[in-house]
């Protein structure tokens, strides 16, 4: 249960940074750029998410692996 509601948490969180950053884009991108820009800030959009997604995913890879390293683990084994 507490997984499907951290799941559902992190859905929400996603949902509400892909409305940010396509705001942002709208707002700020495509105003620096010309009319022909659809293709571009779509570029600039990808990247950005995933950089976030990657980020993201290496920050919580270290932290398991520093969460199974605990001395605590090594003990019961």
């Amino acid at each position: 249960m507490v997984t499907l509601s951290t799941s559902g948490f992190g859905l929400v969180a996603a949902l509400a940074w892909n409305s940010l950053i396509q705001e942002f884009i709208n707002s700020y991108i495509k105003k620096m750029l010309p009319m022909s820009a659809g293709l571009i800030s779509l570029l600039i959009y990808a990247i950005i998410i995933t950089t976030l997604a990657v980020t993201i995913t290496l920050q919580l890879s270290r932290l398991l692996q520093k969460l199974e390293n605990k001395p605590e683990n090594k003990e019961k084994e």
